[in-house]
């Protein structure tokens, strides 16, 4: 029996609401999520840091771990990958407005795959997805907001595309981070910061989320959030929250459509990733591919038509620009299993134990964990 899908909430219930939902504990506009009032507030995306993994691995967090009574439970969104979860958390819009809808998708009319996570060969960011962030709103708004993140991410194409609006502090390591954001809300009195941390998604990906390296890891995190929390003026709050959780696939339960001439019978390209894959079929085609995907992988996913899927309300609603984005199949799978294709996909992707994309409670869930404010600095 196929399982049913943790199907995404863009609303209070999902990753969109808190963004908009911490600027409206500021005092600007609403939010779906009611967060105590504060006058400064500090977000913090850990990524990778599913709500299931928290819960199973709390012993190695101590100070996440008090704050888990009082958690919120949100889905990340379809699929539940980086570049998307970005998007509907920068933007507090559904997939299928804001138009990041996948690890690798197709650029309409060109036939080619791009990466909205690298943006190597992208598109122009501000044109594929022109709808105003919420750090936009806020820094209109005479709040001063900063994101402080690698160097690498000031001006990226998809800092641009989905968190523009910010003035940037870069730092490598993670205590330099909490410095910089210490540094940056103390500097006016009224603040917004954005800090984000990658490391905990990187040592799943190559280690496992059931490793004992992603342990240290979250004892690492867990120590720094701390010091940032300790050290936080009396008037400002602090948010902790993920854009995705994860599962370990073994390396031999992955099919490679490269190397499968009946799962890439009329298929064009393979979008997506190994857990959610997009596939864009040859003209006239997809009928065939997806009978043939349902009959092959259907026990194990969610194998369905672009239509069905926007019917289910994957996306949220889509809007007429984005859907062409969206591959004709849409595969996703419950079963600890991933299908990969080796032509588009690099090499030292396809080796990644820890993954994640689809709609499994592990891979959708996300702590939204809120210290409020103590009280006027």
């Amino acid at each position: 029996m196929v399982p049913a899908p943790v199907v995404p909430s863009y609303d209070g219930h999902g990753l969109a609401g808190v963004l908009p939902s911490v600027l409206a504990s500021l005092g600007v506009g609403t939010g779906p999520v009611e967060l105590p009032p504060a006058r400064r507030a500090v977000v913090v995306l850990v990524d990778g840091l599913g709500l299931e993994l928290l819960r199973q691995r709390k012993g190695h967090a101590p100070y996440l771990r008090s704050l888990l009574a009082e958690a919120r439970d949100l889905t990340a969104g379809f699929p539940s990958t980086t570049a998307t979860s970005m998007g509907t958390f920068g933007t507090g819009l559904p997939p299928g407005a804001h138009g990041l809808t996948g690890y690798q998708v197709e650029i309409p009319g060109e036939g080619r795959l791009f990466n909205e996570l690298s943006w190597e060969d992208g598109p122009n960011p501000e044109r594929w997805q022109p709808e105003q962030t919420v750090l936009q709103r806020s820094a209109s708004a005479g709040i001063a907001t900063t994101m402080v993140a690698p160097g690498y991410f000031d001006g990226s194409g998809l800092t641009r595309a989905a968190l523009r609006g910010a003035m940037f502090r870069g730092s490598e390591d993670l205590g330099g981070r909490v410095a910089a954001a210490l540094a940056a809300v103390r500097s006016a009195p009224r603040a917004l910061v954005y800090l984000y941390w990658g490391d905990l998604d990187r040592t799943g990906h190559v280690h496992g989320c059931e490793s004992w390296q992603w342990g240290d890891e979250l004892e690492h995190i867990d120590r720094e959030l701390r010091r940032l929390g300790e050290q936080l003026p009396a008037d400002c709050s602090l948010s902790v929250v993920a854009d995705h959780g994860m599962v370990d696939i073994p390396l031999e339960a992955r099919t490679d459509v490269a190397h499968d001439a009946e799962l890439r019978d009329g298929v064009r390209l393979v979008g997506g990733e190994m857990r959610a894959l997009q596939l864009y079929c040859e003209p006239g085609a997809a009928e065939t591919v997806l009978a043939t995907w349902q009959a092959r992988l259907g026990e194990q996913g969610w194998i369905v038509s672009r239509e069905e899927a926007l019917t289910r309300g994957w996306f949220g609603p889509v809007h007429e620009r984005v859907l062409p984005r969206i591959g004709e199949v849409i595969a996703a799978f419950h079963a600890p299993i991933g299908v990969v294709d080796s032509r588009v996909m690099r090499p030292v992707i396809l080796g990644l134990i820890g993954q994640h994309g689809s709609m499994t409670s592990a891979e959708q869930s996300v702590p939204l964990l809120h210290l409020p404010a103590a009280g006027s600095d």
